[in-house]
């Protein structure tokens, strides 16, 4: 069982998540974009062991890892910080191109999955875990008329857990 997690990306998903495995008693390993000091301190305040930029090879072998940002060019990055047997998880809906690397970094019984649906039975068990946990989400709400400052707040990590736009 997968006991070392690396998320890859700090926003929406992951700080919901981060919650969840704390209470499950995993280690999360958070990887976020260069110089996002805020999205790594964020990280460690839910519960991640340790927090980093993407760029930097995992402190420790990871179990698994789950690449929420759509950024392809991390999954060779995510291999490399894997123990044998790991799996990579690309978690987005969308992801830029994934580059080419070498066999080598996937050598060793390392599985690369991509996850595009959510089932039912998936939602309604994390919705009767979620209350046990207890998870706590931040939420940072804009006007629709403000969709592009929200997107920006987005792509640039200046807002912590999920952005939402009210209609």
């Amino acid at each position: 069982m997968a006991k070392r997690l690396g998320f890859y990306g700090f926003g929406a998903a992951s700080h919901i998540l981060v919650q969840l495995a704390c209470y499950k008693d995993y280690q999360v390993y958070a990887f976020t974009r260069p110089g996002d000091k805020a999205g790594q301190q964020f990280a460690l305040k839910l519960g991640a062991v340790w927090a980093g930029e993407s760029t930097q090879p995992s402190p420790v072998a990871l179990d698994a890892a789950i690449i929420f940002a759509p950024v392809g060019a991390l999954l060779p990055i995510a291999l490399r910080s894997l123990a044998k047997g790991g799996m990579v998880v690309c978690a987005g809906i969308h992801m830029s191109d994934i580059p080419t690397f070498a066999y080598s970094i996937l050598w060793g019984e390392k599985i690369v999955r991509s996850v595009a649906n959510l089932t039912r039975l998936d939602a309604e068990e994390f919705l009767s875990l979620a209350p046990q946990v207890p998870i706590r989400t931040e939420v940072r709400t804009f006007a629709l008329s403000s969709a592009n400052q929200a997107l920006s707040a987005l792509r640039s990590g200046q807002s912590e857990g999920a952005v939402v736009l009210a209609v």
